[in-house]
Parts: structure tokens; sequence; C-alpha cells
């Protein structure tokens, strides 16, 4: 039986711009500090040693904030957001500052470690609360500055990360998190209220712990797994089968634990709700063709086209102008033509985008690719973002941060299978074509992708021949990357087409979002039927129930969804 709507404890827009600040401050250091360490490594490593592991100081971040999402999801669930939330930027502040601490390389990595954890707060509980914040017709542009300062925030990284270690210190990396952590901890703490919906009082909230353990253990052994696989030992050792066995095993315990749990962290209902299941593989499909771009696309347009550091960032960074735009002009074609028909739209222009990159004519110009990006952000801007706003939008407030949370776990899992994936496509590819060269050039070739940009950069290490015949040689590496890349947005497309419902169901609130804060009092549907019809449980007007129908262009809940409810 769904609980009671609440209605928001204060509808003033200047509490709430307040509120909006803090979550667009928390998306910015989740976002910077995923990326400003890039190109401090020489400095860090110079001052603390430990080269050997240094690419621990970007997976143990990046695993932290997985493996927490789910737990983070369910915990602002049950307590509410607004503790999850603070807890989330006070770990990230005390990760920072021990950062900037460190000693050594071992003690740096741990307190990244420490770092993700509470980035895995921020990221999850901040898409949450956005959505808490605002009725489903206004979502679109909440989401869509959230992403612009994420893609903001991302590309500025690397850049302050190299002017901070350059011209003062790489400690000052961390250190300029605490003050901007400070602002928003404040924000959060003087202007974010909530009501949490009623509960059974006869007894304290249950967390189940075991199972946050659990998805602890078997998020961190998969995903240490794909991330060392191919890098630190070879796919198919004794490290690597270990792993993988491990991680299947505490999954297995996994499931036994969540299916026995009064309140799992990850509920049976994520798995069998068609609109949250459909969702979770399409953005995990999604998470591994970004790797594409993101990973292998500065490669190539350093090693093939020429450029320096700064102009192959620009390259990579048009596609983050064009998807803030589109994400918020989405609204205006799912309210027309339904979410799902949106999503496919955005997933199937960007297969074709991709599927495009392999025909640019080689050497080509900077400006092709760029273009290229650009598109793909536009196209993937209308396929994101409506998913995510269908997906917060189908349950209620007491659900809202497992379903935000699973979608951003599966997408962050596809990224992590699509470096591994991807990344042995490269390194087979390329080695194909290196013991393919003639003998001629053969001697000096580097021995894999992570050399090749060192080995082009050094004007006297290749002969003009050799030089070309290694830039021919990462242009069809790329090649293959990016046609891997379509086949997973064609994927998403299928999973589209098949397992998502034709229509995305519209849960009845109250107010601007069930236990939000803040919000403007614009109804989303009245009841608690989803799809925003009457139900003996609402207490909403019939005019909520009409705007809800103009939001979505049918708002019926198919059966098979309300049946697991």
């Amino acid at each position: 039986m769904a609980a009671a709507p609440v209605p928001p404890i204060s509808r003033s827009p200047e509490r709430r711009g307040r509120v909006v600040a803090a979550l667009m401050l928390c998306m910015a250091l989740a976002a910077l500090d995923s990326t400003i360490i890039a190109t401090a490594v020489p400095q860090i490593v110079g001052d603390l040693g430990g080269f050997a592991v240094f690419s621990w100081l970007f997976s143990g971040y990046l695993l932290a904030v997985t493996v927490t999402l789910p737990v983070y999801g369910k915990l602002s669930d049950t307590f509410g957001r607004k503790p999850v939330l603070i807890t989330g930027v006070i770990v990230f502040l005390a990760g920072s500052l021990l950062c900037a601490a460190a000693w050594n390389m071992a003690s740096l990595i741990a307190f990244r470690v420490l770092q993700g954890l509470g980035g895995g707060a921020l990221q999850g509980t901040v898409q949450t609360v956005a959505a808490d914040l605002y009725p489903m017709k206004e979502r679109p542009k909440i989401q869509a500055r959230l992403s612009t300062v994420w893609a903001t925030s991302s590309i500025a990284g690397p850049a302050l990360g190299g002017l901070l270690a350059a011209y003062a210190d790489w400690r000052w990396i961390f250190l300029v998190n605490l003050p901007v952590g400070a602002f928003a901890l404040w924000l959060v703490v003087r202007h974010f209220r909530e009501s949490l919906p009623a509960r059974d009082r006869t007894g304290r909230p249950r967390v189940d712990w075991p199972g946050a353990l659990a998805i602890f253990a078997c998020g961190g052994l998969l995903l240490t797994a794909l991330v060392q696989g191919g890098v630190a030992w070879p796919w198919l050792s004794a490290p690597s089968l270990l792993f993988f066995a491990s991680s299947a095993l505490c999954g297995a315990a996994t499931v036994l634990i969540e299916r026995r749990a009064a309140e799992p962290i990850i509920p049976g209902w994520v798995w069998r709700r068609r609109t949250i299941s459909a969702v979770n593989l399409a953005l995990g499909a999604v998470g591994l063709l970004m790797v594409a771009p993101t990973v292998f696309l500065p490669t190539y347009a350093q090693a093939v086209l020429g450029l320096g550091p700064i102009a192959a960032g620009f390259v990579l960074s048009t596609m983050t102008l064009s998807w803030p735009v589109s994400a918020a002009l989405s609204s205006h074609v799912y309210n027309r033509v339904g979410i799902r028909a949106c999503a496919m739209t955005g997933i199937g222009a960007a297969t074709l985008v991709l599927l495009v990159f392999p025909l640019l004519p080689y050497p080509g110009a900077a400006w092709q690719p760029a273009l290229l990006m650009f598109a793909l952000g536009a196209t993937l801007g209308i396929f994101q973002l409506p998913l995510i706003i269908g997906v917060q939008s189908s349950v209620g407030f007491e659900e809202r941060g497992t379903a935000t949370a699973s979608i951003l776990f599966c997408r962050q899992v596809g990224q992590c299978v699509g470096a591994a994936l991807f990344g042995a496509v490269a390194n087979a590819t390329l080695n194909g074509r290196l013991a393919a060269a003639p003998t001629g050039i053969r001697p000096g070739l580097p021995d894999d992708l992570d050399s090749v940009s060192h080995a082009l950069a050094d004007a006297g290490a290749l002969t003009d021949r050799a030089a070309d015949y290694l830039r021919r040689a990462v242009d069809a590496t790329v090649e293959h990357v990016y046609l891997g890349a379509a086949a997973a947005a064609a994927l998403a497309f299928l999973i589209l087409l098949f397992l998502a419902p034709r229509r995305f169901p519209v849960h009845g609130e109250t107010g601007g979002g069930a236990g939000g804060t803040c919000g403007d009092g614009a109804g989303e549907g009245a009841g608690n039927s989803v799809g925003g019809g009457a139900s003996s449980e609402g207490t909403g007007s019939t005019a909520g129930t009409a705007g809800t129908a103009v939001e979505q262009p049918a708002v019926k809940q198919p059966a098979a969804e309300s049946a697991n409810g």
C-alpha cells in the first residue's frame, strides 16, 4: 500500500533556487574530481612516487562511486534525501582534505576511495532531489542545468588541474573543494527542508546492511576485474579469473540476501517493472558506447590529426555543447510523441552518427570529428534525459531514490564494461596492424595504444613512412571502436523497442514532488494510481490529473507494471 502523498514544506521560489544552487555545486564537485587529477599525475608521481599504481587514483574513485550508488539510493528513500546528501558532502570534503595531506601514493589512493564514497552520494542524490523539487513538466529544465554543470566541470577539470599543479601545487586540486563544498553544505542545511511520507512508527527503519556489504563486494570485485583486466594482468590470467569468479559468487550471495531482506537495497521491482528495467539496460548500453568518444577520440585527434592536447580536448568538448541544449528541448518532443519514441529517435540517430565516423577521410580535418561529436551530443541529449525523467516520474517519493540510483549504477557499469571491451578491441586491432607492418618500418614502432602518442610526439623516433603507417593503424583502431559503439547504440534501440512500454506510466503526486521542498504547487496527478488517475489513496484534484495527461501523451498504467508495484 503506497504512502499518502506529502505536500512540500515550502513553495518559495527563492528557497528552491538556493537548494538548486547547492545541487549544482555538489554536481560540479563530483564531476570535477572525476577528471581534475588527470593532468596533475606527473607532478603527483614526481612528489609521491608510485608510478606503477597511479591508475588507481582514477579506478579507486570510480569503483567507490559506482558501488555506493544503489546503497545511497535506498538510504535516501528510507531516511530522506537531506541526511544522505549532507553525509555525502561531509565524507567527500573529508576525503578531499585527507588527499591534500597524503604522504605517499598508497595513502592518496585510499583517500581517493574515501572521496568516492562521498561522491556516490552526491551523484545519485542530487538528481533525485532535483526530481523531487519540480513537477514533471519542469524537470527537463533542471536536469538540463545539471547536465550543463556536469559537462562543463568535466571538461574544465583537466585544465584546472593542470593550472593548479603547474602554478601552485597539486594538493590544491583537492583543497579547492573545501570552500565550494562548505558553501554547498551550508545551503543544504539552511534551505533544504523535506517532509518524509508517513511510515510505520512501530519500529525504526530497517537497513539491509548485509545486502549493502554484498553489493560492495560484488561490485568492487567485478569492476576491479574489468578495470584492471588487460592492463595489470592478462584477461585469462589467474588474477583475472579469480576476480571474475569471486564476483560471480558474491553476486549469487547478493541475490539470496536481497530476496530474504525485508527492505532490500536493490528491491526486485527495479527489474520486474518494464519501465525501469528497460531504461537500466538501455543506459547500460549507452554507458558502453560513451567510452568511444571519451577515451579514444582524444588519442585519435592527437595521433591521427596531429592536434595538441588542448585542441584535442576541444574536438571532444563540442559534444558537451549540444547535449544540454537538446536535453532541455527534449520535453517538446516527448510531450508530443511520448518518452519511448523520443528516446528511440535519439539513439537511432546516434547510431547513424557513430557509423559515419569510419567513413571520415584519412587524415581528415579537425572540424569533421568535432561536427560528429556535436551531432552525437544532440542525439544523446534527447535520448538520455527523457528516460531518466520517465523513470523518476513513474515512481513515488519513497522509491525515487532507488530508481534513480539504479539507472545511474547501470550506466556506470556499462562504462566499465565498455572500457574493458573496447580496450581489448583496440589493442587487438593495433597489435594486428603492427604485426603486419613491413619489415623495414617495424623496428621502433610502439607495442601498445598508450605509447602511440609519445612515439608520434617524438619527432626523431620514427621515419616519415613509419609515422604514417602508425597513424593509419590508429585510424583503423578507432574506426573499429566506433563500430562497436554503433552496435551498442543499436542494442539500446532494440532494448527500447522490445522491452520498454509504449507509454511510460506517471505516478500520481501532489505539489512540486512528494517529499520535496520548495515546490511550486503544480500538480502532477491526482491519486496514487500510477498514471495519475484518480484513486481512493489520492488527495489531489482533477486538475492535477489533467495536467499529467498533457505532460505525457498517454498515462494509462500497463497491467504488468501495476502488478509489480
